[in-house]
């Protein structure tokens, strides 16, 4: 009785995720998921890709054959789990699974893990960059631990996919954890200088040093003049 009941609810999950396909994927990844001219195949992608992309709001996109960028999502988690079910079903089962994140204190591996794999493109604060031919890799600060293992593993875009052999399961939760931590509070104080970039800090370090220096100078000139009297 309980596997029969079992299949059944995944035979309706299945057919609400076959619907859900139908109406938002099938149009650019085929009806039997190998792909058009306006989508790849989603065979053997595996579920952390599918998930990944609906649960950012890359997929599905208004405009085919575009860059996909994060957004908030088009889907409830209900409805991404019924489409991923149903991709899985029909073999994209085959690629990396979604990812289990457990929690880790190892925040020093995480930073050398991130120090030598992400930075370059995503930046020492996470605040992301354009990597050049108009791909960009985003901010990490609006990103939860789930989303972060998932690009690691199957590598979304341009970005390297590191299996288990590359990032080992610790590893993984020790990079997720350090990633997390570089979400920036809101600045009660005021303006974030360290968090603005480059160019922020430098141009208030022209006007502190330029400012700075010209009030030395005036400072200077008037004591000169008060002892020439």
């Amino acid at each position: 009785m309980i596997a029969f009941l079992a299949a059944a609810l995944m035979a309706a999950a299945t057919s609400a995720g076959g619907i859900l396909y139908a109406v938002h994927c099938s149009s650019c990844h085929g009806a039997d998921l190998h792909g058009t001219t306006n989508g790849p195949s989603l065979q053997h992608t595996g579920a952390a890709a599918v998930d990944f992309m609906l649960r950012t709001g890359r997929m599905p996109l208004e405009v085919p054959d575009t860059e996909a960028l994060p957004a908030p999502p088009q889907l409830t988690l209900q409805q991404i789990d019924a489409i991923v079910g149903y991709t899985l079903a029909r073999g994209a089962g085959s690629g990396p699974p979604i990812p289990t994140v457990a929690h880790s204190d190892a925040l020093e591996r995480g930073r050398v893990l991130f120090d030598n794999n992400c930075q370059a493109c995503h930046g020492a604060l996470g605040t992301g960059a354009t990597t050049g031919y108009g791909w960009i890799a985003p901010a990490l600060h609006d990103v939860d631990a789930t989303e972060v293992a998932e690009a690691v593993r199957f590598g979304p875009g341009i970005m390297p996919r590191f299996d288990a052999r590359l990032i080992s399961g610790n590893d993984l939760d020790a990079l997720v954890a350090y990633v997390i931590t570089l979400r920036h509070p809101p600045d009660i104080g005021g303006y974030s200088v360290e968090s603005s970039g480059p160019v922020g800090e430098g141009l208030l370090a022209w006007i502190i040093g330029v400012g700075g220096g010209a009030i030395v100078m005036l400072l200077v000139g008037e004591t000169l003049r008060a002892h020439k009297r």
